[in-house]
């Protein structure tokens, strides 16, 4: 008689113990999602886009599988270039197996299981079947981008959202009989990039046109940015997001933000000491509007992106080739938020590094700024990009610990571009009660159902519920 094997991804899949299984089966996987960070195309989600195949759905845009792919040794057409979709996905499933505690193999089986009860392992003798058996799933009705983000139990998503986008499709999807809420997120990196003038004044000029004022000084281009500000805040925005290297180093006073802006405008070159401080200036005044309307400011710290030129030049932006940066980072976040803070104005924040050295420098940060009055205002945000794999979410998880409460944490985001992405959550989930489970039975944790219960509950669902105030949006 053969017994079969179970799959790798099974239902205890990264549970240790029995405290562990208890929690995850009976509280956290029944909580609902609130994606309150990423990158999917929100005109993908209002157009219900159904996928032609998995290349599509899985591998089209996603820089995590492009760089380990290379890694492999596979040629560039396989990555971004003009192979077929098989072609690709072929590709990828020749570099699969090598990737063995990549958290790519972990996540990679984790999608095919959940969203096409595929349970193999993906490698070049399986990939043809699964190939066939998921692109017969994806030609399903129930296949398209809502039902996939609806089939994880997602109730909020929020997108990022440059300042001219009109948000169109959000308020189509605001229309609609679509369960989950779309929400866009106000991402005003392009207003303060004064390193490509010619850019930034292309993108200047698109902010005069959606927002119906001519850009002629800087007060102006305040008051352009302003009234996006309002724009998104009535289309049910109410997070902003940026991606830094650091905080600025100061905060240049309106007069010398509006001297810098002239020069710009005029395509003259900005000296990095002047850059520095409009975005310091800009900063600020987000940060103010920000707190006037209640709103989650996010700052993405310590990313330095585009590393390899010459395949910048060939590729473009954002095809895989950023890094981690190794700036001094709390000293300036120190002053932002000081400065914020000096005149009532420091909104809630969530605060993500992408050096891990910054761990416990962000950890202990957070706690300079709470003001008692709102649980968990200052957030240190889940692991980021490179450190959303198991052990930086253990990292994050135990410095908060800590350093801070836990408790008040709002969990888990995917920031992803891709649909398929939405088991980042249960693999989150499994990490904390895997790591909550083994302390109770070490002793390190009272085994007392309810308090336990209360705490996963907390911060895979009702924290982020509670801290971003989604219900009470009109």
């Amino acid at each position: 008689m053969h017994t079969h094997p179970s799959p790798f991804i099974h239902e205890d899949f990264l549970l240790g113990n029995q405290t562990a299984r208890r929690l995850y089966h009976d509280v956290a996987a029944h909580q609902p999602i609130i994606d309150y960070h990423c990158h999917l195309p929100v005109a993908e989600i209002a157009g219900n886009r159904q996928f032609n195949n998995l290349f599509e759905a899985w591998l089209e845009g996603d820089h995590y599988k492009w760089r380990a792919m290379r890694a492999n040794g596979i040629a560039e057409r396989f990555c971004t270039g003009d192979a077929s979709p098989k072609e690709k996905f072929l590709a990828w499933a020749d570099t699969v197996p090598m990737t063995l505690r990549n958290p790519l193999y972990h996540w990679t089986h984790l999608e095919l299981q959940r969203y096409f009860g595929i349970s193999e392992l993906l490698n070049p003798s399986t990939a043809e079947s699964i190939w066939d058996r998921a692109n017969a799933v994806l030609a399903e009705e129930g296949s398209r981008t809502q039902s996939l983000i609806r089939k994880m139990q997602v109730e909020v998503v929020c997108t990022t959202d440059d300042p001219t986008d009109t948000l169109e499709f959000h308020r189509t999807l605001a229309a609609s009989n679509f369960q989950t809420r779309v929400l866009p997120a106000f991402r005003p990196d392009r207003a303060y990039m004064l390193d490509d003038c010619p850019a930034w004044n292309q993108w200047v000029d698109r902010l005069g046109e959606v927002s119906k004022i001519s850009i002629t000084d800087y007060d102006r281009f305040i008051a352009a940015l302003q009234q996006r500000h309002d724009f998104f805040h009535a289309q049910g925005c109410r997070l902003s997001d940026h991606g830094l290297q650091t905080c600025p180093q100061r905060i240049a006073s309106p007069e010398e933000a509006a001297q810098t802006f002239s020069k710009a405008r005029k395509g003259e070159a900005v000296t990095l000491e002047e850059a520095d401080g409009f975005l310091g200036a800009l900063l600020f005044l987000f940060g103010k509007w920000d707190h006037a309307k209640g709103w989650v400011k996010q700052l993405h710290l310590g990313a330095i992106r585009n590393v390899n030129m010459q395949y910048v030049r060939l590729l473009g932006k954002d095809t895989g080739f950023d890094s981690i940066g190794d700036w001094p980072q709390v000293e300036a976040l120190a002053r932002y938020l000081g400065a914020l803070d000096a005149e009532n104005a420091l909104p809630k924040m969530i605060l993500y590094n992408l050096n891990p050295a910054d761990n416990y420098p962000f950890a202990a940060m957070i706690g300079n700024f709470q003001n008692g009055e709102i649980a968990g205002k200052i957030q240190w945000g889940s692991g980021w990009w490179f450190l959303d794999q198991k052990e930086g979410i253990e990292w994050q998880l135990n410095a908060l610990s800590h350093l801070g409460l836990l408790s008040r944490f709002v969990g888990m985001l995917t920031d992803s571009r891709s649909f398929l992405s939405y088991p980042r959550h249960e693999y989150f989930r499994r990490i904390l009660c895997n790591l909550l489970g083994a302390e109770v039975e070490a002793g390190l944790l009272p085994d007392d159902k309810d308090l336990l219960t209360d705490y996963v509950e907390r911060i895979c669902y009702r924290n982020a519920k509670a801290y971003f105030g989604f219900d009470q949006i009109g």
